[in-house]
């Protein structure tokens, strides 16, 4: 985990580096854009190279970016700094956890739906292999399986906009210090829609690969073993191939919350949620390389620390999984 972050943030680092324009550009039309319109051409003239050159020098900004890696590595390990943003100058820890809370209240909703329905709908089907409902429930669940993410969203935020039932903004106009109990239901019904789209665009992939997992147990040898000693149906399915299927959808489960997270990033954007997604997108427009990087590194480390409890959970669930030399 140690050296995929560090390899990652490395690349994070070359990415932007390569972008077009750096930060000081932004900075400077910040300025420029603050004064009249008049002005401002004028302004944009004035500017010479060497205040840019200065301005990037007083950044780092004119050093490779391994170096400029390493130096942010040094702050954050032996200080514990994260720095803070170049475009507002507000300390990059504050502005993430002032929203990865956010985010991960969704994702974490996100996933325990689409969990639960997957294995009462997946093994559920399985039992009905072969008939019309079968058929029709799988070509749903391949239909949302396959259906770009980013339409559904706009088609939810129009049906929205046009019938006035539910909010085009995912998030209440007021704290939660201020009214916490009605807070909380304003927040069920902001986030009703997007939680929706999320549920949509997770359960096709999860309820077929339960079905089919369930399908492919109930084939197995031990199966037709266990029925010819008169065991119950029921303890069949949930005793012994219900068991089974755990294994695959533990081990897909960080996938899973992974891709709820890059999806989220759209999803924030469309309906305004103030997530870590919404941060990450205006960060990288803004080409602020601190609160870009502090992001990534923050939400892969979740993920990976997500891939390492889903590996000991399978352990845990399985006895036949063992890690290591015996």
């Amino acid at each position: 985990m140690t050296v995929m972050l560090f390899l990652l943030g490395l690349a994070v680092f070359g990415l932007m580096a390569l972008a077009p324009g750096d930060i000081v550009d932004q900075i400077m039309m910040q300025q420029l854009f603050s004064e009249s319109h008049g002005r401002a051409g004028q302004n944009l003239q004035a500017l010479s190279a060497d205040q840019l050159e200065a301005r990037r020098a007083e950044l780092g900004l004119n050093q490779p970016f391994y170096v400029q890696y390493l130096k942010w590595l040094n702050r954050v390990i032996v200080h514990r700094d994260l720095g803070v943003s170049l475009i507002s100058r507000a300390p990059v820890s504050f502005l993430i956890s002032s929203r990865i809370l956010n985010s991960l209240l969704l994702n974490l909703i996100s996933l325990v739906f689409i969990t639960i329905f997957s294995f009462i709908l997946g093994v559920y089907f399985s039992t009905k292999a072969g008939t019309k409902i079968d058929y029709a429930v799988t070509f749903f669940a391949l239909v949302l399986h396959a259906f770009p993410g980013l339409l559904l969203l706009i088609l939810l935020q129009l049906f929205a906009s046009v019938t006035g039932l539910f909010p085009v903004t995912a998030y209440p106009f007021f704290p939660f210090s201020e009214a916490p109990v009605k807070f909380a239901f304003s927040y069920m019904y902001h986030i009703f829609l997007p939680l929706l789209s999320a549920f949509l665009g997770g359960i096709g992939g999860s309820l077929r690969m339960i079905r089919a997992t369930m399908l492919d147990q109930l084939g197995q040898p031990y199966i037709t073993s266990l029925r010819s000693r008169g065991i119950a149906e029921w303890r069949i399915y949930f005793a012994h191939a219900f068991r089974n299927t755990l294994n695959p959808y533990i081990t897909g489960s960080a996938n899973l919350l992974a891709g709820l997270f890059s999806g989220s990033l759209i999803l924030e954007i469309i309906f305004a949620y103030p997530g870590i997604g919404r941060l990450m997108y205006e960060a990288v427009i803004q080409q602020d390389i601190n609160l870009v990087l502090a992001n990534m590194m923050f939400i892969s480390f979740l993920v990976l620390v997500g891939m390492a409890l889903a590996d000991i959970i399978l352990a845990l669930v399985d006895p036949r999984i063992r890690y290591g030399k015996e």
